[in-house]
């Protein structure tokens, strides 16, 4: 049976913010708000909890993981980024955008997408994930919270709790969010290639 935390959007309970992050560093999988949806979240070196989340949403092995962070240099171990990709990346975040880019040599392979090696990076604009990753002090291994046969992201706590209470340690209700997913931009080629239209606005690529 999950818990379920009623975290203040703006305030976030301190109290609340390091239990939360007890979970993730034992291995929980949890449901969050971000900018965009909730998503799913577990520890970056937790291989169990990344297999949960494939099982939950029906993935296969060349689903492309988003490493969620509160700042851009928390994922300079992970993704290779040139200037030009820097510049964009820092003033598009924080917000509701997954950037596509090259992964490091020394990435875990579960890590990546295994023919291309690529990483998602996403950085989103919400109080409560930021302070959440700022307490952890690493990125959380991530993924939209889209159900099967399901083509937009779940964006009501309450649903989720019903829903997926026994799939998941943790439910952070943090209110409603858009029920839209991020926009996804692959840059890893070199070539800015919009892959999805969601929540982020592509008006500055015009």
């Amino acid at each position: 049976m999950a818990q379920y935390f009623h975290i203040h959007a703006q305030n976030p309970q301190r109290r609340l913010i390091d239990q939360a992050a007890e979970i993730l560093r034992s291995g929980g999988l949890i449901a969050y708000p971000t900018d965009s949806s909730y998503a799913l979240g577990c520890h970056l070196d937790d291989k169990k909890a990344v297999d949960r989340i494939r099982k939950l949403r029906k993935l296969d092995r060349h689903h492309n993981f988003t490493l969620v962070a509160n700042e851009l240099k928390q994922t300079a171990q992970f993704a290779k980024i040139d200037n030009e990709q820097y510049r964009l990346i820092k003033s598009l975040t924080p917000g509701p955008f997954t950037f596509i880019l090259g992964a490091k040599r020394s990435v875990p392979n579960r890590l990546v997408h295994p023919k291309r090696r690529t990483i998602g990076i996403r950085i989103p604009d919400h109080k409560v994930v930021q302070t959440l990753l700022a307490e952890l002090g690493e990125p959380i291994m991530s993924s939209s919270l889209i159900l099967p046969n399901e083509s937009l992201p779940m964006s009501d706590p309450e649903q989720i709790r019903s829903q997926l209470e026994h799939d998941v340690d943790l439910v952070i209700d943090a209110g409603l969010t858009l029920n839209q997913p991020s926009t996804v931009i692959d840059w890893h080629d070199g070539t800015l290639n919009v892959v999805r239209q969601g929540a982020g606005n592509v008006d500055f690529l015009r």
